[in-house]
C-alpha cells in the first residue's frame, strides 16, 4: 500500500479530489492512503501564523522555517519517506516517467507552497524532489499536488479495473494515444475506421501504433526528437 501525506495551509482544497472516482476506489481497496495535514497545526503562535515578510524586502510573504520543520520532523517519526516533494513552479516538469517512478514508492510527503513559496532552508534540508506541473503560477501548490497524486495513484497495481489501461495511456511510450471510437459505427455519416470493425487484433494493434506515431508527429514532435 502507498501512503501520500500532504502538508498544506488549505486542506479543504484537497478534500474533494480524493473522494471521487479512481482515487476514491484506490483508497477503498486499501491500495492508497492520502492524508492531509494542516500546516497551521504547527503555527508559531495562537494566531495560526506560518508565514512572514521576506528578508531583503519585496512583495509577498514567505512560509517560515519553524512550522515546516516541526511538521516534517513530527511526520517523519511516524514513517520514513521515500521522497519529500515540494510543489513549485521552478521544479522539474512533471511527466509520465516521473509518475511511473513515484508509483513504485511506499511513502511520499508533498509540501504545498503558498504566497512567495517556502524558506529556502527547508528546501535545502528536507526536500528530496521539486516538481512543477507546468510553466505557470498557481495560487498555491494544492491543485498541483492533486494532479500528481492522481497521476501516481492510478498506476498502482490493482487500482484500475483493466491493468492494460494505464499502459496504453498517452506518454507511456513517449507517444500520444491514438484516436478511439465507440458505438454507433456510423454517426451522422462519420464512420469508424473499417480496420477496427474487422476483429483482427494484430491489425488493430498495428493501426493504433501507426496512428499514435502520426498524432505525436503532428502534435508533439518534441517527444520524437523532431523539433
Amino acid at each position: 500500500m502507498m501512503t501520500i501525506d500532504i502538508l498544506t495551509v488549505a486542506p479543504e482544497l484537497l478534500e474533494s479530489p480524493f473522494q471521487h472516482s479512481i482515487m476514491k476506489r484506490a483508497q477503498q481497496k486499501g491500495l492508497l492512503t492520502v492524508r492531509l495535514f494542516n500546516l497551521r497545526d504547527w503555527a508559531i503562535n495562537k494566531h495560526g501564523q506560518v508565514d512572514d515578510y521576506q528578508y531583503g524586502g519585496g512583495a509577498g510573504m514567505v512560509m517560515m522555517c519553524e512550522p515546516l520543520a516541526n511538521a516534517i520532523e513530527q511526520l517523519q517519526k511516524e514513517r520514513k519517506y521515500d521522497e519529500i516533494i515540494y510543489m513549485t513552479p521552478d521544479g522539474t516538469t512533471f511527466n509520465q516517467r516521473t509518475a511511473n517512478r513515484l508509483s513504485l514508492k511506499e511513502n511520499i510527503l508533498i509540501i504545498c507552497g503558498h504566497y512567495k513559496g517556502i524558506d529556502q532552508r527547508i528546501r535545502d534540508t528536507y526536500v528530496t524532489m521539486e516538481i512543477s506541473i507546468g510553466d505557470y503560477v498557481l495560487s498555491g501548490g494544492e491543485l498541483a499536488a492533486a494532479v500528481v497524486v492522481d497521476a501516481i495513484g492510478r498506476l498502482i497495481p490493482g487500482v484500475l479495473n483493466d491493468e492494460t489501461s494505464a499502459l496504453t495511456d498517452s506518454f507511456q511510450d513517449d507517444l500520444l494515444a491514438p484516436p478511439v471510437y465507440t458505438r454507433p459505427a456510423d454517426f451522422r455519416g462519420m464512420k469508424v475506421p473499417d480496420i477496427l470493425l474487422q476483429g483482427d487484433p494484430k491489425k488493430v494493434e498495428d493501426w493504433r501504433h501507426e496512428q499514435a506515431i502520426l498524432r505525436t508527429q503532428q502534435r508533439r514532435p518534441d517527444l520524437l526528437g523532431e523539433e
